[in-house]
């Protein structure tokens, strides 16, 4: 008995050690078939979504060549601050010389900046960055508000929800995302057309009044989501911007 319960014993620590012997399998390193000279966008670039959440579409990247001609085969690698996420985060461009990946943005209300890079021949690196933008609680409502009652005019774009009636209007809005224009207006005066329509502040008469309609938190709410998708981003009067 003695002899038996020995060799069950060494038995079982020989299996022990041949199983803590085991390693996961290395992941395969992706190696490029050919190499371009630029990126340039295809689609999903200045996306909005709720901070901590998807994208609601992929990015996708295209590698040219000097001529401009799609490169198959070139090896991107996508980066971006902490909190934001990569599926994948590398891989080679399919016959159509893009690269398509979903992306996730950090849990933080703002924009996050991703970064496509890939090298040309002679091994130097090139790079294309996209603004990505991250919904926090009061830009959210406000984006809810926007398509409730304001894009169908101040956006140019028709959706399956709602037809545009941007290009019937003789004075055409602005767009949310024209900083070149709103950056300049504060945010009370931006509170004051919201709530008391155009004529407030001696703009077209088309633009209606919605204190009646939305409560000063919601025009507030507004107020910070236009703020958020500037284009340029807005940067408030008086403040100080440390350089990242």
């Amino acid at each position: 008995m003695k002899n038996q319960f020995s060799i069950s014993i060494a038995l079982l620590l020989a299996v022990s050690g041949v199983a803590g012997c085991k390693h996961a399998a290395a992941p395969v390193a992706l190696k490029a078939t050919a190499t371009g000279a630029a990126i340039v966008e295809t689609s999903g670039g200045k996306q909005f979504t709720p901070a901590g959440s998807l994208l609601p579409a992929p990015v996708v990247v295209q590698v040219n060549d000097e001529a401009g001609t799609a490169v198959p085969g070139a090896l991107v690698h996508l980066s971006g601050p902490e909190g934001v996420g990569f599926d994948p985060a590398d891989g080679l461009t399919d016959t159509s010389g893009q690269l398509t990946t979903n992306v996730s943005v950090g849990g933080a209300a703002g924009r996050y900046q991703i970064v496509a890079t890939s090298t040309d021949k002679a091994g130097k690196a090139f790079s294309l960055k996209l603004d990505e933008i991250a919904l926090g609680y009061q830009q959210g409502l406000g984006a809810e508000l926007d398509q409730k009652y304001c894009s169908r005019c101040h956006s140019s774009e028709s959706s399956a929800e709602r037809v545009s009636n941007y290009d019937n209007l003789s004075v055409k809005p602005h767009l949310f995302t024209d900083g070149e224009t709103l950056n300049k207006m504060s945010d009370a005066d931006l509170l004051a057309i919201i709530t008391h329509g155009g004529p407030s502040l001696n703009k077209s008469a088309l633009m209606p009044a919605y204190g009646s309609t939305l409560t000063k938190a919601e025009t507030q709410a507004l107020i910070a989501y236009i703020r958020l998708i500037s284009d340029p981003p807005y940067r408030a009067a008086g403040v100080v911007y440390a350089q990242k």
